[in-house]
């Protein structure tokens, strides 16, 4: 039988993940003492079950990161048969290599943290480098939003011939080709530089997009910053409509409101990261429900069945 439990970081998500496995989220009191401490209390019976925690480590990441912890831990003790770390937006994962000579590498403690506290396996989505998987010695299985942002992107733009799927970056062109084959649609990239210190980026589109309705496809939108410099781009070289859908809305600092200024007529963004208050601040965002793709990827890996076909 499935147990399934959440910290404090996505209620709502584990709530629409347990309607669609037909099963009551589990009763755990996930609590923070005056002195920023983390309690736990699971209170109801998990000897020999399959356990599923369900946390995003979004903001704060720190409090949410230690939350699933003493979670996994707590259920480590109370005799659970497997424990599975359900991790739709996996936290510090940009930091994923050293960047400069004395440099951590926090994405490989954070899973070597979640192996250590008890986790067996781990679930989670459009991961920032996919070589975290890497990282983990215990079974990852990455899953992508893909599917429920192609229905969402041919909901605004049904005409394939007008559509042009653009990478904000030259790091994204995989991710951005994939949706381009599926859409049966054209790819733009935009390049990005500095001609020297202290001067402004300069942003040359390789790809023609005149009069294209055109789609920003990334992973997450943190500060929003290059992507409304990549719409603004987009709109000076003659493109039609433009959109923009990621998986994780981490939407930090100004995002909110340089998304409002822009040029883009939408902002897709998936519920891997909460973020109803800020949808219903911002006019341009809308979002998009992973619950259902989550929820079969549980039932498949608790059946013992072939998760690839959801690796899409």
């Amino acid at each position: 039988m499935i147990k399934v439990f959440t910290g404090n970081s996505n209620e709502p998500l584990a709530q629409e993940i347990c309607q669609h496995l037909g099963v009551r989220l589990g009763d755990a009191k996930v609590k923070t003492f005056s002195d920023g401490e983390v309690m736990v209390e699971i209170s109801e019976n998990v000897r020999g079950r399959d356990a599923y925690v369900i946390q995003s480590t979004c903001a704060p990441a720190n409090n949410h990161l230690m939350e699933m912890l003493v979670m996994v831990d707590a259920l480590k003790r109370a005799s659970a048969a497997r424990i599975n770390a359900v991790v739709p937006y996996f936290g510090y994962a940009r930091q994923d290599r050293k960047v400069a000579p004395r440099a951590p590498i926090s994405a490989k403690l954070v899973a070597d943290l979640m192996s250590v506290a008890g986790v067996d396996r781990v679930l989670t989505m459009d991961l920032h480098a996919g070589q975290i998987q890497g990282f983990f010695d215990i079974p990852v299985d990455h899953l992508y939003a893909a599917p429920v942002l192609l229905e969402e992107i041919r909901k605004v733009c049904p005409n394939s011939e007008k559509l042009m799927v653009v990478s904000p970056d030259a790091g994204g062109t995989e991710r951005a080709r994939a949706f381009a084959k599926r859409l049966d649609a054209g790819l733009a990239i935009i390049d990005k530089r500095r001609s020297g210190p202290n001067v402004s980026e300069v942003m040359h589109i390789i790809g023609d997009v005149k009069g294209k309705s055109c789609v920003i496809i990334d992973d997450m939108i943190d500060t929003a910053g290059t992507l409304c410099a990549a719409a603004t781009a987009l709109q000076n070289d003659g493109s039609g409509e433009v959109f923009a859908c990621a998986t994780h809305g981490v939407l930090s600092g100004p995002a909110l409101q340089r998304i409002e200024d822009s040029p883009l007529e939408q902002v897709i963004i998936t519920n891997s990261i909460p973020a109803q208050n800020k949808i219903e601040q911002c006019s341009k965002l809308k979002g998009a429900s992973v619950s259902k793709l989550l929820s079969e990827a549980i039932r498949r890996i608790h059946n013992d069945e072939s998760v690839s076909s959801l690796f899409v």
